[in-house]
Formats: C-alpha cells, structure tokens, sequence
C-alpha cells in the first residue's frame, strides 16, 4: 500500500459543524453538470481526487489496489484514498458537509437522502456516456435513485437481509429447517426450543428497526411503508403491530432464548456474533456478510428469508442497493471522478479484485465474472438474492429520511426498556410514533 494513503481509522471525537439544510434543493442541470468539472485526464493535466469510504480491512486493500491498477492505467490521475469505521466515516463526513468539501467520490448507503445538497446527479454523466450503464437494468439503477427521479449515485452492490442458522443445531434440537415463507410465530417457537433442547440463544440478535418498524410495516400493509415516501412524515403508524414485535422480543428474553442489551452489547462484530461462537442457534445478517459469518463459524451455516407475519402475507422487502459511489456537487474534477466509478463498476479486472465484497454487482458482465471465481459460501450470496430478487414485489421502499437515525436509536432505547421491564410494548410503541411524528415536525 503506498505510503500516501491516508489510513484514518481512528474514532477519536470530532465536533461536527451545523449543516447545510437538507431536501429540497436540487443540483445544477443536467447541461451544467456536464460541463462542470471537464478537467479530463486525456489532455494531459495532473488531476488529484478524493475518495473514501467504509468498510472491512478486506475492502480496503481490494479497494486500494483498483485505485493503483486505475492510476496505473491513467498516470495523470493521483487518487487520495481515505478510509473509515462506519461511524468515524460519518461523523467525519458531516465535518465535510457543514465546510462545503466533500471528497470528489464517497461511499453512501441508504441515508443519502441526508446529503442531498452535497451530492453531484449522475444523470448528465450517464447521458453522455462517461458512465456506462448499458450492462445492467433500470431495476438496479432505481435503487440509487431519489423520488424524483434523479440517479444520485451508481450501487457497488446489492443486497438484502436474511436469517442465518445452523442446520446441525436445528437437527439436534429436532425442528426443521426454516421455509422461504415462515412465520415470526414459527421463528419465536423454534427459538424456545433451540434454548430448551440445547441451553443456547435461539437467536443472536436482530436489526430490530428494520425487522420491528420498517419491514414489519410493509410486512403489515401491502405497499406500504412505515415513512412516507415523500420523506416528510409517518405513512404507517399502527402502534399494535409494533408492539406485538415488541411483545416478543421481550417473551424470548425472559426465556433466556435472546440475549440482552448487555449481552448484545458483548457483540462487537461479525466474527464474534453469538451463531458464530455457537451460543446461538440464529442471527440477523445481510447477505454480503454470508460470506464472512460461514468464514468465521467454520461449519455449515445457511441462511432463510426473514420471517412474515402471515405465511401468505407480503415479505415486505426486496433487493437494494448496500453501498453506492457518489461524486460530490463541490468537486472541481467531477468528469474525471464520473470517469473512475465507470471503473469502478465496469472493469472486469478491478471487479475480481473487489469480488463483489460490497454485495452483489448491478452489472450483469461483472456479475458473471465474480460469480465464477466465488467459493460455496459467495455461491450461496449470489442465489439467496436471487431468490430475494423473485419474490413478489410489493410497492415497498427503503427509505431514510433525515430523522431516521435519531428515530432508530430512540427505538434501540425503547426495546431495551421494554426487555427489562420498565415500560410496556405498547406504551414504547406509543412513544416510538410520538418520537418519530415530531421529529418531522420540529
């Protein structure tokens, strides 16, 4: 690695500045943004870009080496790599926001709609061929897209979120193995079991805002959603529906059949998830982190689709964008950075570097590719979200308005009082929509 990567991994504290307003305003048009930034390596000037991102040691070395084999390949193109812990990138990217000087290409998940104001649409870029998108599908471009329409970046990766388990523990504990439509009710009973016959979890713990809010929304009502897909509201907000996951939660601890807060908190990656040390028999994983919890575990592990409310009711999720590449509306070398994530996303050498660490690629050529060099356990990524990818589709977003993270951690809190007793399921139900409702309306 060269000498000049800016290795920041530190989660030292950083103030971060007030923010530019979020939503609403919209970046130059589609002919300015094109002729913003021409800076192009072709005519021989030296060009230096920003990158950063988030991520594994493992995503930062493959993603190191495609920044030399593109330097390489364009001597006049200097890229300064900066990569983060997620919550160092964020707080780090914040500082950025509030100074007006983002990195020229950054990481971005499904909260984008945060830094709308910072990021650069990709529209022009794509028009004019910079960035080719003939090898994929209107499909996965939407998934990186804002409700108006406007590609705000392009997927390094698609995923979704599923059950991981092991099959010898449900054998020995006498269940069979989960269905591709079973029920939180058939989840909580094999749950008590596994704890019963064998004395471990039956589950390690669960993204329970997506499994307990916003996928349980749409599980709940078909096409809906739990925020409005104009980002400025609640859609969904029968507090029963969310109390009964609640409910549950709280049964399976006081079973001893799904860990605590202070147990959970024991938790501090992937590698030491409690299916992983075999103290659990199950665990919330999204798909691109198979590979990484089967490589741990070191035995069989297989993964199911989340549980639905009904055994004939909506799943309520579908496949989306895990990771997506953004330019930055302050870049000064926009037409060189769209020139990169064309790279990034299309070269067959670069993407067997990547090997598809990020999810699964949006464009079908690469998909092939790294689908042909992957081992069982990368195999098992790549049909679980095709599998994901056939279901049903409902009319079902993932949507991240501003308010979302401080809306989840007051969840986070709420199920942990409602895990040791000191409010009830639907009274933190209550507080959850309350909480939520005036965060929109501050």
């Amino acid at each position: 690695m060269k000498l000049r990567r800016l290795m920041a991994l530190t989660t030292a504290a950083i103030m971060a500045a007030s923010l530019t307003a979020c939503g609403g305003q919209k970046a130059e048009t589609n002919t300015q943004a094109a002729d913003s930034g021409k800076e192009s390596a072709a005519a021989g000037e030296q060009i230096t870009l920003r990158m950063a991102w988030w991520g594994s040691q493992t995503r930062h070395d493959a993603t190191n080496k495609v920044i030399e084999m593109y330097e390489e390949q364009n001597p006049n193109v200097h890229i300064e790599a900066e990569f983060y812990d997620f919550d160092s990138y964020f707080t780090k990217l914040d500082t950025l926001v509030a100074a007006d000087d983002v990195w020229d290409i950054f990481q971005m998940g499904g909260n984008f709609p945060k830094y709308i104001n910072s990021i650069e649409p990709m529209d022009a870029y794509i028009e004019a061929g910079t960035i080719d998108v003939s090898d994929t599908t209107e499909n996965f471009l939407a998934t990186t897209r804002d409700n108006d329409g406007t590609q705000v970046g392009i997927s390094i990766g698609t995923n979704t979120y599923g059950i991981a388990y092991d099959p010898a523990m449900f054998a020995e504990a006498g269940l069979e193995e989960p269905s591709d439509n079973w029920t939180w009710d058939e989840w909580k009973a094999d749950c008590l079991a596994i704890t019963e016959k064998l004395g471990i979890y039956g589950s390690s713990k669960m993204d329970n805002f997506i499994a307990g809010v916003t996928q349980r929304a749409s599980q709940a009502e078909k096409d809906g959603n739990f925020f409005k897909k104009t980002n400025d509201g609640l859609e969904f907000t029968d507090t029963a529906t969310f109390a009964s996951y609640m409910q549950m939660i709280k049964d399976l601890t006081d079973a001893g059949s799904y860990p605590d807060a202070g147990a959970i908190k024991e938790i501090k990656d992937i590698e030491g998830d409690y299916l992983v040390t075999e103290d659990a028999a199950m665990t919330w994983v999204s798909s691109n982190q198979i590979a990484s919890i089967v490589n741990a575990a070191g035995r069989e592990i297989k993964i199911a689709p989340v549980p639905r409310i009904t055994e004939d009711g909506s799943y309520g999720m579908g496949v989306q964008s895990s990771q997506q590449l953004c330019m930055a509306k302050s870049s000064k070398n926009k037409e060189e950075a769209a020139r990169f994530i064309n790279y990034f996303v299309n070269d067959i050498e670069a993407n067997k570097v990547l090997n598809g660490e990020r999810g699964v690629p949006i464009m079908s050529k690469v998909r092939d590719v790294v689908m042909e060099q992957a081992d069982d356990s990368n195999k098992m990524i790549y049909d679980f979200v095709d599998k994901i990818g056939n279901f049903p589709k409902e009319d079902c977003n993932v949507i991240s308005p501003d308010p979302k993270t401080e809306i989840e951690d007051q969840y986070k809190l709420l199920i942990e009082k409602v895990q040791y007793g000191d409010v009830t399921p639907e009274d933190a139900a209550k507080q959850l929509v309350e909480f939520a409702e005036s965060k929109f309306t501050r």
